[in-house]
């Protein structure tokens, strides 16, 4: 059994309290307040209320699986837990004492557990199913499920904008900068996200500024600083961009990322990185201050214009240097922008307005994701088995950290939905 089973008895009183409650050294017990959870360092739940005997208790509770884990942990040791009032355990193995010699209050709750409760905890802790409560999941209300997901969806926000506002502290507080990083990362999917992001990162956004108008030039910047120039070309066009990185790498004394980072293997040819950088080098070229004109745009078909830029002529017949392919336009398809503003613009637009107390950003963040349609992976299709039909990008986003970020680390206890099903 695991401790935060215990937690989860005592949080939702789940625990049999139709009985005399009574310590291991068979004082009576009255709880008249169970306090508040503590998700930080210290004592497991805050300011509880306890009677013991006549003695009314104001202070801590802290729970273990064995009573001897109070020693393990070394919280003898440690101020902070000076006042607990009761210690809460499965089994008593060893009594606990304070700095001061006296016994802290030990309740067992070995005898009091549901075995209904404790039964349903295992099979959903054991199971091997793809979630696991699968064979319980269709017992929940869709209202319970609903509110769970939009819980999930703002979860999944704030999880992904803490990374962001990481790096924005580092970029001193330069969203562009560190808007261009992220939306980098994005083009490279996910096998070329790191030296995407690298490239970037070698490449501050104020100096593509200072060629905004020259495509060749940007192009140039990208793909030297991406280690794509080194080798020898026939071509004239991958000659005439190392000559120019050559002359720009020493003016902004740059520093290349190893070229041999890219990956191109078993990838479709249109999200090849040189494809990917080409259409990266038009976008900046189109706008550079590319965050700004986001704030002000009101919904998806706009922002789905911002992203139309046509890569320079060569892309047209070209995946990679000196191989020449049959005519195909390389702008960027609908998907992929779909892609870029659920993974990038929609996290920075839910950061912006956290940042500024602006509620009107955060509800266009979701607005955003209401306004694309689901997306299709593996894991929405698993979802689709168990009867969730999602109809947007918000729904799906939220079903993704359920499955990621509870149902793989069962975490059941934690959700609304386990919680549902062990408590019927």
């Amino acid at each position: 059994m695991k401790e935060d089973f215990l937690h989860y008895l005592w949080r939702m009183k789940r625990f049999d309290l139709s009985q005399d409650l009574l310590t291991t050294e068979h004082e009576p017990l009255q709880i008249l307040q169970f306090g508040t959870h503590n998700s930080h360092a210290g004592p497991d739940f805050l300011d509880a209320r306890i009677r013991i005997g006549d003695t009314l208790w104001a202070g801590n509770v802290e729970i273990h699986v064995n009573s001897s884990e109070w020693y393990t942990h070394a919280h003898e040791t440690d101020k902070a837990y000076d006042n607990v009032i009761l210690h809460v355990v499965l089994e008593e193995n060893r009594p606990v004492y304070r700095k001061n010699g006296t016994r802290i209050p030990c309740l067992e709750l070995r005898r009091l557990i549901p075995p209904k409760v404790q039964s349903v905890y295992q099979k959903l802790l054991h199971n091997e199913h793809w979630i696991p409560c699968q064979h319980h999941f269709y017992t929940v209300s869709e209202m319970t499920k609903n509110l769970w997901l939009d819980r999930m969806s703002v979860e999944r926000l704030e999880r992904k904008t803490e990374e962001i506002a990481e790096v924005l502290k580092q970029n001193k507080n330069n969203r562009e900068e560190t808007f261009y990083r992220f939306l980098a990362r994005n083009f490279g999917v996910k096998v070329n996200a790191f030296p995407f992001e690298m490239t970037a990162q070698s490449l501050p956004l104020l100096t593509l500024a200072k060629h905004k108008n020259n495509l060749h030039q940007i192009e140039a910047l990208l793909f030297g600083q991406a280690g794509l120039l080194e080798e020898e070309f026939t071509d004239d066009y991958p000659n005439a961009l190392k000559k120019e990185y050559n002359f720009l790498r020493k003016k902004h004394n740059l520093t290349p990322v190893p070229g041999q980072a890219w990956r191109f293997l078993r990838m479709r040819p249109a999200n090849f990185p040189t494809v990917r950088i080409a259409q990266f080098a038009a976008l900046i070229h189109q706008s550079v201050h590319l965050f700004s004109k986001i704030l002000e745009a009101e919904d998806v078909e706009e922002i789905e214009q911002l992203f139309i830029a046509e890569p320079s002529e060569y892309w047209k017949t070209h995946y990679v240097f000196d191989k020449e392919s049959d005519a195909k336009d390389k702008r960027l398809g609908r998907s992929t922008v779909h892609l870029f503003i659920i993974n990038t613009i929609v996290p920075f637009l839910f950061l912006y307005g956290k940042d500024k107390a602006d509620e009107k950003y955060k509800d266009k963040a979701f607005a955003l994701l209401e306004g694309l349609p689901p997306e299709k992976n593996s894991i929405i299709k698993g979802w689709k088995d168990l009867g969730i039909k999602p109809d947007s990008a918000y729904r799906t986003q939220a079903l993704l950290e359920l499955k990621n970020e509870y149902c793989n680390a069962k975490r059941c206890l934690e959700c609304a939905i386990g919680n549902k099903i062990l408590r019927s």
